[in-house]
């Protein structure tokens, strides 16, 4: 379980990582947009107490942070006590890795969407599905969570795990923040591809920024029941009182589940089949989510491994309802990108596909998205690994994730893994005491120890002074 958020000033993250440009070079490394590289600049007439006015390469500015407002994509928000997202983290916002044409990311996408195309023609032969992979990553409290039915009090919803602009909106937890407004918009069958934003542990396969894909399909009743004549003796709906049951929610009946299900199962495995080969294993394992049910998650053995893929399910009729579609049923899907191509490329860290390293980008310049790639370590820089001991703050909440979220801010793509190696109560001091061991690696070159000390000397004084630990 994770503990509470402490609550700290939003920019004084910021204010370190300013101060630490004077220290290395390497606190912030340089990151790409899809159009070309990104430039720090101050000179589009904001005022000095901007931080990090980032303009993609057509100078239109990305992203801005002041001391009352972060500037995203053209939209302003205020900051207050719920403001927790860093300028490292809004760098992200605009790299935008699964519509860079050669990053594996977009080969993986570009498969889903390839078949999804040619499992759903519409009668003129034209893709069924509609795709949305550039929507705004910054969306409202309301999108993110209510309109998905995630509870007000569920853990999911906590600044430990969010990266909030502020107590209205923030970066998506998942690409389903966007479900409702689209099927308001009138659309039956969609897809949404875009990057997402966690507060999570630090480690090989775990990255604050990573891809989804999410897929909703919305049929009538004779899209269900495509035979005429059994449309006119079944229905979508029970009428009168009804219970939920494992197998079904209240509103539906046995007939148009069963038919909704094998179609939604009969997709994923072909899909899976898609990526994986015809003869990859399956299985399926039956899960919860607040808006599907039923729900499952599908896994495949892959190498040996049994793997989860997906998770799926019927979507809750109280969704559609309250996006205009009530007279439908709906099933929905979605995935994560780099779960994906780690597998099929054998990529062995995340922090690679946001590699601009020419001997990692050239392994993936190929057009045809099917090309069988195995990727081909660069070279094996050793790691440079450093210890942290603090006493926490005493009558206070004290959050992992803060300090995770702290360490990316400070060290950037530098940083390899964070790890809770140690922590004890002192009956005499009356106060807990915590031991990170944090992981510096560079993916490019050989990061000296030197370098690695300079950084990690600015993690602690960031830790001190936004945490308000001490320092062991």
């Amino acid at each position: 379980m994770k503990m509470a958020s402490c609550a700290c000033a939003p920019l004084s993250v910021t204010g370190m990582i300013q101060r630490s440009f004077k220290i290395s070079k390497f606190l912030l490394p340089q990151s790409t947009c899809s159009s070309g590289y990104l430039r720090l600049s101050h000179s589009r007439n904001y005022s000095q107490s901007v931080v990090n006015p980032v303009e993609n390469g057509n100078g239109d500015v990305n992203f801005a942070v002041t001391p009352t407002a972060t500037i995203l994509n053209g939209k302003t928000y205020p900051v207050d006590e719920y403001t927790n997202v860093n300028p490292k983290i809004l760098s992200y916002t605009c790299r935008k890795l699964h519509l860079q044409k050669y990053n594996p990311l977009c080969h993986v996408k570009r498969r889903i969407i390839d078949f999804i195309y040619k499992e759903f023609p519409s009668r003129t032969r034209s893709p069924l599905f509609s795709v949305f992979d550039d929507l705004d990553p910054a969306v409202s409290v309301e999108q993110n969570f209510d309109s998905i039915l995630i509870p007000k009090d569920h853990p999911s919803r906590k600044k430990s795990d969010n990266y909030y602009l502020n107590n209205n909106h923030l970066l998506r937890a998942h690409t389903s923040s966007h479900q409702a407004e689209l099927i308001r918009s009138g659309l039956n069958n969609f897809l949404v591809v875009g990057d997402v934003y966690r507060r999570d542990e630090i480690d090989k396969t775990h990255f604050p920024a990573f891809h989804q894909v999410e897929a909703v399909r919305l049929c009538g009743l004779h899209d269900v029941f495509r035979d005429e004549n059994i449309a006119r003796e079944l229905k979508l709906f029970e009428t009168g009182k009804c219970v939920r049951t494992p197998e079904k929610q209240e509103t539906h009946t046995v007939d148009a589940v069963m038919m909704m299900t094998s179609a939604l199962k009969t997709t994923l495995i072909k899909l899976v089949q898609h990526l994986f080969g015809k003869d990859v294993e399956t299985r399926w394992v039956e899960t919860f989510f607040p808006f599907t049910h039923p729900s499952w998650e599908l896994e495949v053995n892959y190498n040996g491994e049994w793997l989860e893929v997906l998770g799926c399910g019927i979507m809750e009729q109280s969704i559609l309802q309250n996006a205009g579609a009530g007279d439908k049923i709906g099933w929905a899907f979605g995935l994560g990108l780099e779960r994906l191509a780690m597998k099929l490329y054998q990529i062995p860290d995340i922090r690679l596909f946001w590699s601009v390293d020419s001997g990692v980008v050239h392994q993936f310049k190929v057009d045809d998205p099917y090309a069988p790639i195995i990727y081909k370590p660069v070279s094996q820089y050793p790691p440079c690994k450093n210890d942290i001991s603090f006493w926490l703050p005493e009558n206070s909440t004290f959050s992992s994730a803060d300090f995770y979220d702290l360490v990316r801010s400070i060290g950037g793509e530098l940083v390899e893994q964070v790890s809770l190696v140690d922590e004890f109560y002192h009956k005499k001091k009356q106060r807990w005491s915590h031991c990170y061991r944090i992981i510096y690696r560079d993916m490019s070159k050989t990061l000296t120890q030197e370098e690695a000390n300079v950084i990690h000397a600015a993690v602690e004084q960031a830790a001190a002074k936004n945490l308000r630990v001490d320092i062991r």
